[in-house]
């Protein structure tokens, strides 16, 4: 949540410049001079500039590349086997197709998973793959 604090401030400093500087313009005095049509204009030229600046610092930026940091792997002692199937848990697939797919059997894609989440300090594969992604292992 404090990450949210700085943003909120702002708008809230924004905010209050914005009705100081309305009545510092005399705001009855104002209204009479200008048209409506110029404050309608006004206001939506202000709310589009705050909505495409706040997408813009809001929205998360995509990865350029990938790039596996393989110090993680072999500071965690992870084979290229269990990264095989560290991919394929993080794709979803259950031990059955990963057995199937790195033609090995159901028991020793266990095995793996096994290892993996002691090596990982972890308990499910959920907890896993955000480990893994975290220490960027996978993508």
């Amino acid at each position: 949540m404090p990450i949210m604090v700085r943003p909120i401030i702002l708008y809230g400093i924004a905010l209050a410049a914005a009705a100081f500087l309305l009545e510092w313009l005399n705001y009855k005095h104002v209204v009479h001079r200008w048209s409506t049509e110029f404050y309608v204009a006004v206001i939506a030229v202000l709310c589009v500039a705050l909505g495409i600046w706040a997408g813009n610092r809001l929205t998360a930026r995509p990865r350029q590349a990938f790039a596996r940091n393989d110090a993680a792997v072999a500071a965690l002692g992870l084979s290229v086997r269990e990264c095989e199937v560290l991919e394929m848990l993080a794709a979803g697939h259950a031990n059955k197709v990963i057995a199937r797919e790195l033609d090995i059997s159901p028991n020793t894609v266990k095995t793996h998973v096994a290892r993996i989440y002691e090596k990982l300090a972890v308990a499910s594969r959920t907890q896993a793959v955000q480990k893994a992604r975290a220490l960027d292992i996978l993508p």
